[in-house]
């Protein structure tokens, strides 16, 4: 059975995947290179998954400070770098190879899905107990974290 946070996740990578796929088809339409239609789409769906992400999946690992925050946003938007690389290369390379642009953009969003949430999931908004640099804290006898 899934863990509630990758379900809700899923969830919001559904929703960002909407809106990142939507903005790619009407970019490719206008006449824009697969590989930029792909980037820009990536970039709309990542301000609506860090929206949805901080508020409804990690919502009790959301930092407190604003310092912590914003670490996590700047982590976040690393994270989604990493997703945008992984998501254009694939492209690039899948069209330049003679694959229609919207497979190469299926095969790149199951890439980045996994390896962001990954990220995200371990790094962004991790909260171990020793993590003063996530602005999280484990309550002593918990297992739930307190950011």
């Amino acid at each position: 059975m899934l863990d509630q946070i990758y379900t809700r996740y899923i969830g919001a990578s559904v929703v960002s995947l909407g809106l990142d796929f939507g903005v790619f088809m009407a970019t490719l339409s206008l006449g824009s290179p697969p590989a930029i239609a792909a980037a820009t789409g990536y970039i709309s769906g990542i301000l609506c998954h860090w929206a949805i992400s901080s508020r409804f999946v990690f919502a009790a690992q959301l930092a407190a400070s604003s310092a912590g925050r914003r670490q996590q946003q700047a982590l976040f938007l690393l994270s989604a770098f990493v997703g945008l690389g992984l998501t254009t290369g694939i492209v690039g390379i899948a069209v330049r190879y003679g694959l229609d642009p919207r497979l190469a953009e299926g095969a790149a969003i199951i890439v980045s899905f996994q390896a962001t949430y990954v990220l995200r999931r371990k790094v962004v908004f991790a909260c171990p107990s020793s993590a003063v640099i996530f602005g999280c804290s484990l309550e002593p006898g918990s297992s739930s974290a307190s950011c």
